[in-house]
């Protein structure tokens, strides 16, 4: 998940210096009064959207799969303790009804 966090936030800052560029060269108008500094991050970010969509595919399933499987791990290991904590429990019980009837 970090791999493809990175791979996003290299795509937005690549984004950004592209736009910053395209905005200070004139092919992008400039914000209105103080907000180009915000405009430029917008432009980059909705820029970096579909890009990242489209280009980080494969990183975005191979990074749900390795979630989906430790999920599942999880999920294997509170089982296991629910059974362990089942055994005992009846083990206890078995051992304080022989106690009860003696």
């Amino acid at each position: 998940m970090l791999r493809y966090t990175l791979m996003r936030l290299g795509i937005f800052a690549g984004c950004l210096v592209v736009v910053w560029g395209a905005v200070y060269s004139g092919i992008f108008p400039r914000g209105f009064g103080d907000s180009n500094g915000l405009w430029v991050l917008l432009l980059a970010l909705i820029l970096s959207a579909p890009i990242s969509w489209v280009v980080l595919r494969k990183e975005r399933e191979r990074a749900s799969v390795q979630i989906v499987n430790r999920v599942d791990r999880m999920k294997a290991n509170l089982d296991a303790n629910r059974s362990q904590e089942d055994v005992a429990d009846d083990a206890a019980r078995a051992q304080g009804g022989a106690a009860a009837s003696n």
